[in-house]
């Protein structure tokens, strides 16, 4: 596939406002992770609700609902991404940007790893010393802090299973968040309800551009998925493989740089490890495409 110049435009678009979010969510404290996860969630369902309206994609979203297969798998990815979203966002607002980054740093070998566990596939060589290298990259950070990175490691495997519920599903983007959100919107919708009667939300209690700000959530949500979606249609999987990790080499600049989070020499050695493991399984990944693509070339011609 030959990757067109809107297509990498509009990939790189969608993971740079991804990885410049540890500046958006510190906005809207002191609301807490929950309450802004359920802003988050309803104000996602109103505008790509609006989104469908204008593309007239009504009859595609009432399509993948007559669908029980489909809607299971939207409904697992529903429930996943909503705790990614929301160790996400206490990450971020808990001073551990540095951590939300890794998470976003091994996802893709986490998602290898789950091909494995889940689907029987099998890893070539030097996949698995790409999966060996992180593994060993996580128990030094382990060491390192003391504990298991769990934020990363709910990141990664959150978002793993989601791409996998989704890729099992075959939906679109546009439809699969307008169900997605319509399954936990109602949920959102219950909670903040609950923090207005009994006077706990933050939102309105901190002036107007405080609660404007949360209106701002569903748009912040929509746009980077949009562009993904377009995005993933123009260019290969490898250019999107490569694109993936504009977002958290972003979030980590930002923690170490930006927030000035602490990186002993022992985490230095851990991200290093990790991003070693990333090499080797990128320089697979477009080896083994390359192989195929010569491969099917070689057989058309015979």
């Amino acid at each position: 596939m030959q990757d067109s110049p809107r297509g990498l435009a509009y990939g790189a678009a969608a993971y740079a406002m991804w990885g410049l979010f540890p500046l958006y969510w510190p906005l809207l404290q002191p609301a807490g992770a929950v309450e802004i996860l359920a802003h988050r969630v309803l104000w996602s369902l109103v505008t790509v609700v609006r989104v469908v309206v204008a593309l007239r994609r009504g009859a595609a979203v009432l399509a993948v609902l007559r669908d029980p297969r489909a809607r299971l798998l939207l409904l697992g990815a529903a429930a996943v991404i909503s705790v990614n979203w929301g160790a996400y966002i206490w990450g971020v607002n808990n001073g551990r940007v540095v951590e939300t980054s890794l998470g976003y740093f091994i996802n893709p070998l986490v998602t290898v790893l789950m091909g494995v566990l889940v689907l029987q596939e099998r890893l070539r060589r030097l996949q698995w010393l790409a999966v060996g290298l992180a593994a060993v990259a996580v128990l030094v950070l382990t060491i390192d802090y003391g504990r298991p990175p769990w934020v990363a490691l709910v990141l990664a495997f959150s978002f793993a299973t989601y791409g996998l519920a989704k890729k099992q599903a075959g939906v679109d983007a546009v439809e699969s968040l307008t169900v997605e959100t319509v399954y936990v919107g109602p949920v959102a919708a219950t909670y903040i309800a609950w923090l207005l009667m009994t006077g706990s939300t933050e939102f309105g209690a901190n002036g107007v551009g405080h609660a404007s700000l949360f209106l701002t959530t569903g748009i912040v949500t929509v746009i980077p998925l949009l562009c993904f979606g377009a995005a993933a249609i123009r260019v290969s999987m490898v250019s999107i493989g490569l694109l993936q990790y504009i977002a958290p080499v972003l979030q980590f600049a930002l923690g170490v740089f930006w927030f000035g989070e602490a990186m002993p020499a022992s985490r230095w050695i851990g991200f290093v490890l990790v991003w070693i493991a990333l090499v080797v399984f990128t320089y697979e990944a477009a080896t083994h495409r390359r192989r195929q693509l010569r491969l099917a070339a070689e057989a058309a011609a015979v």
